[in-house]
């Protein structure tokens, strides 16, 4: 299994229907986020939020963008370039045919919290960005890393489980694919892509925030033509 000797030493491999991550970071982050821990918290301290997929942690009501002060919408419309960059109507002649709708919440995990594997239903974008990763120095092994999972993980393992791929630059194919946080960062993935938070251990706070973009006709579908079906 191991011999790459011969003729197949010669062979290629070409990557096929890559998954797009996109990372960038917020332009504005200095200021934006002693703006946004201040709102987060205090939003905290009168709301008990809602438990989706987090363990542990705080995650508020989507409705972020209401009361998320004065860099809320700067965070929403930089997420929104990035959509409009990376993303292509084929059917599009000019005019755009759709718009984003953004939904955004707060996410607080002190020690121990975590978040479950999950995907966001009904959106074409999903994006995280961090205000504060609590780390105390970048390479404190404190966990919580977004966790990116490989949608073919299961076909990938099903007749063989410790069989791997190897990848083009001779690395182990792995299924699940680990983001450190970092303030500051934006990390944006098509919302169908199941992901997680590992359990964080630091002893400060870590406060992030998530959107997801909803992709809206511009105006109703023209009606069919003909006779309606009976």
């Amino acid at each position: 299994m191991t011999d790459t000797r011969g003729p197949a030493a010669r062979a290629q491999v070409a990557s096929l229907f890559e998954t797009p991550v996109i990372i960038d970071m917020f332009p504005q982050a200095e200021a934006a986020n002693a703006s946004f821990a201040e709102v987060i918290l205090a939003k905290r301290s009168e709301s008990r939020g809602v438990n989706v997929s987090n363990v542990g942690g705080w995650h508020s009501t989507t409705d972020m963008a209401d009361w998320g002060g004065p860099y809320a919408l700067s965070l929403v419309e930089h997420v929104v370039a990035l959509a409009d960059r990376f993303t292509h109507d084929i059917r599009g002649a000019g005019e755009p045919r759709f718009v984003w709708y953004p939904e955004m919440w707060a996410n607080v995990n002190e020690s121990g919290a975590s978040n479950t594997f999950h995907y966001h239903s009904g959106c074409i974008w999903s994006a995280v960005y961090y205000v504060a990763d609590g780390y105390q120095r970048q390479d404190e092994p404190a966990g919580g890393e977004l966790v990116l999972l490989d949608p073919r993980a299961p076909a990938a393992t099903m007749a063989a489980p410790d069989l791997r791929y190897r990848r083009p630059d001779g690395q182990i194919y792995n299924s699940e694919a680990k983001m450190r946080p970092k303030e500051g960062r934006i990390v944006m993935f098509p919302s169908w892509l199941m992901h997680a938070v590992k359990p964080y251990s630091g002893d400060k706070r870590r406060i992030s925030i998530a959107i997801n973009l909803s992709a809206l006709p511009v105006r109703a579908p023209e009606p069919p033509r003909g006779e309606p079906w009976r």
